[in-house]
């Protein structure tokens, strides 16, 4: 019997890979100056820090990207950030974090408020360099060599890009218009070799299409970062790479019920290149119903005032097998919940890929 046993688990196909688990997820870990997370990280009594650390550890992501950390030029937040997951059993030794867009402050009047100096007239809105950044972390060896960023585009030299106007003028001013970046945070394809395959992340965080007057700079700029991602899968930035991608992060826009052009979203779910999962929740799907055309229990963040949406995202090209997906977000009294709740307003987004025979 034992010989029939490894012989069977030798015959072609009955050995399978374990799958990969990807996920997303917009910590909001962000504080209101520059070292006050890493201070935070390392005085380890933050109950949010604490909460985020619990639903990583929970859903053990292989790569996880990350929305909402802020940024330092020496990367002590990430290794803080880094040594705190390992301390909660979810080690990750293989991590990037970029200089992103957010905070990097200009001598223009950006956002058109008749002032200088804001959170709005940095590259991305904030309120200091760094603020609000992303962050990949990885079980699998990151290809650096091979990381494209995409953070310095400007927003007007991104093909078919639809600028703000007033009274047929360039809105603020022309001069803003010629430095305004496209990215809010970043746009990055990340090179990662996995036990299923080489996997390439295309992820970015756009800014919210709210908050703005009726140039819609915001709305328009949300619509231009969400659409980068076909152009690049188009290859008109650039040659794509030809399969393993997954392109996950935030687009702040739901496909159908958000104010913003959700047809961007629209048409990265229905991208023939592209495979939507639709990861659910019992948290999402038990909730009090909104009257929303996306299916509530695809929600993956609740805003105080706007309700529940689906903004963040994880969609694998076709030339993966997706074995499973979710959001982590647990219903109210079941295990978690307080945790999922406590870490963020928005929610972990996961999917299991092994590679397609």
């Amino acid at each position: 019997m034992k010989w029939l046993l490894v012989a069977l688990t030798l015959l072609p196909g009955m050995i399978t890979a374990e799958p990969l688990r990807i996920a997303s997820f917009n910590t909001e870990l962000s504080r209101d100056g520059p070292g006050q997370l890493l201070r935070d990280l390392q005085k380890g009594k933050d109950k949010q820090i604490a909460d985020v650390l619990a639903v990583i550890a929970r859903t053990s992501p292989d790569i996880l990207a990350m929305q909402g950390v802020d940024w330092d030029h020496d990367g002590l937040t990430l290794d803080a950030l880094a040594r705190a997951l390992a301390d909660a059993g979810t080690p990750y030794p293989h991590r990037l974090a970029l200089k992103p867009n957010s905070g990097i402050m200009t001598d223009l009047d950006l956002d058109g408020d008749g002032r200088l100096g804001g959170p709005g007239d940095a590259q991305g809105y904030g309120k200091f360099t760094g603020q609000n950044g992303m962050v990949i972390l990885s079980r699998y060896p990151i290809d650096h060599g091979r990381v494209q960023d995409f953070s310095a585009l400007l927003w007007k030299d991104l093909p078919g890009a639809r600028l703000p106007q007033r009274d047929g003028a360039p809105f603020p001013s022309q001069a803003a218009q010629d430095i305004q970046r496209l990215s809010s945070a970043g746009h990055w394809v990340v090179s990662i070799k996995t036990p299923v395959g080489r996997i390439h992340l295309l992820t970015s965080q756009a800014g919210p299409p709210v908050f703005d007057g009726p140039e819609d700079r915001n709305g328009l700029r949300n619509r231009d970062e969400n659409r980068f991602w076909s152009l690049f899968l188009d290859g008109t930035l650039g040659p794509a790479p030809p399969h393993g991608l997954v392109l996950l992060g935030g687009t702040n826009l739901d496909p159908w019920d958000s104010d913003g052009y959700g047809g961007v979203v629209q048409g990265l779910l229905d991208d023939p290149r592209l495979q939507d999962p639709a990861p659910t929740s019992d948290g999402a799907a038990t909730a009090p119903d909104q009257g929303h055309r996306s299916p509530n229990a695809t929600d993956t963040v609740d805003w105080d005032g706007v309700g529940r949406l689906r903004v963040d995202y994880v969609l694998p090209s076709r030339d993966w097998t997706v074995q499973g997906s979710g959001v982590y977000w647990p219903a109210e009294g079941e295990a978690g919940n307080e945790i999922a709740l406590g870490a963020s307003r928005h929610r972990l987004v996961w999917v299991d890929l092994i590679a397609k025979e």
